[in-house]
């Protein structure tokens, strides 16, 4: 008989109170992964949407990132006690999460950590960062002097952008969601270009699709504008003409992270130990806008369905 675990389960589609505390089987894991014995984790949006039944696959134990130690690991790629983070690879979506009490990750969604920093502190960091350095230097390639937007830049994701393209020498001109809010009826593109502003070499928009196009024409000619978030929600564009709407010789791409750990985008690229080192020596503050108990994830998800958390919310056992 499988040994038992507890774990938080999407008991059906709906608000906070459907996060449901159960005992569930243990995962035994196979040759390519590691058992992580979960000591906290952090809190996504995306993670709403699935508990609502908006994404688009989910499963009842989510959590899209953890921070623990390995319990086991049958191919030896990591000592059992090692402090990692573990990281998309699925977690959440096609195979149970990081809201469990343990979860089987794949080993190239695991990145081993040496830190002081405390659990909960830790918590914050794996998908925020693993997320905007790969925004940043792999899609967008950004380099040292290059003018840089951030759209949605008080998003955790948008911080954690911010500090790295900061730290990389880029011009850095952010936006937040109070602001955007405010030019809902004054565009963006129109106010800056209006008054002689510049395009700008690099555009990151954290908002989605309700200023997708104009974070294009807010982008020079062969310059690239990067879509990385949904704040401003999942609706589509609306009668999307490219012809009529698009501006010529921008570059335009998406980036979704259940794609960090695959080939394309290898986990062991992205420096996570020296962003925790860096932020571990007080360079940067990442600290958790606030943190929960284990019992006490409804309260963290209502947190989250406000939107305003200020920061990323993390949840400890």
């Amino acid at each position: 008989m499988s040994e038992a675990m507890n774990a938080i389960v999407i008991s059906s589609f709906g608000g906070p109170e459907v996060l449901t505390h159960q005992t569930v089987p243990k995962p035994v894991p196979v040759p390519g992964e590691a058992l992580i014995r979960v000591r906290a984790f952090g809190v996504n949006h995306a993670e709403m949407h699935m508990r609502k039944g908006e994404w688009d696959e989910y499963h009842p134990i989510t959590g899209l990132e953890c921070v623990g130690t390995v319990e086991a690991c049958p191919g030896g790629e990591f000592p059992p006690g090692a402090k990692v983070a573990g990281v998309m690879g699925g977690l959440g979506r096609n195979r149970p999460g990081g809201y469990g009490e343990f979860v089987g990750v794949p080993v190239a969604n695991v990145i081993p950590i040496e830190t002081s920093l405390p659990w909960e502190e830790l918590a914050a960091l794996p998908e925020v960062y693993c997320t905007a350095w790969s925004c940043l230097f792999t899609v967008l390639d950004l380099q040292m002097g290059e003018r840089l937007l951030i759209r949605g830049a008080t998003s955790t994701i948008g911080q954690a952008a911010l500090h790295l393209a900061v730290d990389a020498g880029a011009v850095v001109t952010a936006t937040t969601r109070a602001t955007e809010t405010a030019l809902e009826q004054q565009n963006l593109d129109q106010l800056f270009l209006e008054n002689g502003h510049q395009r700008f070499d690099k555009t990151l928009n954290l908002i989605g699709n309700r200023v997708l196009l104009e974070s294009i024409r807010l982008t020079r000619a062969g310059g690239r504008m990067l879509q990385a978030g949904w704040l401003g929600g999942l609706a589509p564009v609306e009668d999307f003409n490219p012809m009529v709407q698009m501006e010529s010789g921008v570059h335009f791409s998406l980036f979704h992270s259940k794609v960090l750990g695959t080939p394309d985008f290898p986990l062991s690229a992205i420096p996570l130990q020296d962003i925790v080192r860096k932020i571990e020596n007080g360079a940067w503050d990442a600290k958790p806008a606030k943190v929960f108990e284990y019992q006490d994830i409804q309260n963290a998800h209502r947190m989250l369905d406000s939107h305003d958390a200020g920061g990323k919310l993390v949840v400890k056992h």
